[in-house]
């Protein structure tokens, strides 16, 4: 059965420190994948992520902009486990639109890991912009590198998260056991930040883009390290493919953390069945660039969607909607 969607408000997660962040409501919405809503619209259902990331926030703004700009459709934005749940549920067509990491949306295109035996029929709208492998710990508590992790209390995500994928691959190509080397807790985003407060665990790991509005809400009140991880890219690379990238987390993102954080990096998609309409998928991949502006509005990666980029989505296959646009555009 569709997941039926609440009301729900999003917060806007890049706001600066000592500015409270805006709310903005979404109407309350059957999540029914290309179902009819009231005076025979369509609606669409978003698989976003956790509401402290960047994916929940981006994908309102992008529900919001799908109903105002496509004739004939209502759109909605659902708070999932992201990327692997995002995976799934675009695969039963209980979703309509979804974001993902590269690595998961591999996964599960070529039916491996999590997806084993259950190849998903997906195929790409846009590369959106790029998730940093963020692994945050307390300043002042002798974490200053991955295999300082080892005996700590570490949360890896939570299930069915793109966090969790990689931070399951980042220790082990660090030589930790998740199982066995560290006391492994699976918390979002914003029950890690919790969590770090109240001295429940002692690091988290993070897959997302910057800044992270639960992140800025912990730099805000406590003093935090982020931990370099691109020493591990080349064995990530070797094992799972190109989709890992070299990026660096700028000096200033958070509160106090005042030089640049080399780390793994891993681009998102926008991911649909490959069941989709070629022209709802066409109008979608157009809205995306024609509305860019109020998208980042809402979230400033959205400043990061590039013509010449975002049809770049290997290992998977762009929706012919989406290259019909890519080729009027010259992309």
């Amino acid at each position: 059965m569709p997941r039926v969607v609440t009301e729900r408000t999003y917060r806007l997660g890049w706001m600066v420190p000592g500015v409270v962040a805006a709310l903005i409501v979404l109407s309350t919405l059957a999540a029914c994948s290309a179902s009819q809503a009231p005076g025979g619209s369509d609606r669409l259902s978003v698989a976003t992520g956790g509401t402290g990331g960047v994916y929940f926030v981006y994908g309102g703004a992008l529900a919001d902009q799908i109903t105002q700009n496509v004739d004939g459709v209502e759109a909605t934005a659902e708070a999932t486990s992201a990327s692997v749940d995002n995976m799934q549920l675009i695969g039963d067509e209980s979703s309509d639109l979804a974001f993902s990491l590269a690595d998961t949306a591999a996964d599960g295109v070529e039916g491996r890991e999590e997806f084993e035996g259950r190849p998903v029929p997906a195929q790409a709208l846009a590369q959106l912009y790029t998730n940093y492998t963020q692994i945050v710990a307390p300043a002042g508590s002798g974490i200053s590198s991955v295999e300082d992790l080892r005996g700590r209390s570490v949360s890896v995500g939570s299930p069915g998260s793109g966090t969790e994928i990689i931070a399951l691959r980042v220790l082990e190509a660090a030589g930790i056991d998740p199982d066995s080397d560290i006391d492994r807790q699976q918390l979002g985003v914003d029950e890690s930040v919790d969590a770090v407060r109240d001295g429940t665990i002692e690091a988290f790991f993070w897959s997302g883009g910057l800044p992270t509005g639960a992140v800025t809400d912990l730099a805000t009140t406590d003093q935090i390290v982020l931990l370099p991880t691109t020493e591990y890219l080349g064995a990530l690379r070797d094992q799972y493919g190109e989709v890992y990238e070299e990026a660096s987390i700028p000096a200033g993102t958070y509160e106090g953390v005042e030089g640049d954080v080399a780390v793994i990096g891993v681009p998102n998609y926008l991911v649909v069945n490959e069941s989709m309409d070629e022209e709802m998928a066409y109008q979608i991949t157009r809205l995306l660039f024609d509305q860019q502006d109020a998208l980042a509005e809402a979230h400033p990666e959205a400043r990061n969607l590039d013509i010449n980029v975002a049809p770049q989505v290997p290992p998977l296959e762009l929706h012919p909607g989406a290259r019909r646009y890519y080729d009027e555009a010259g992309g």
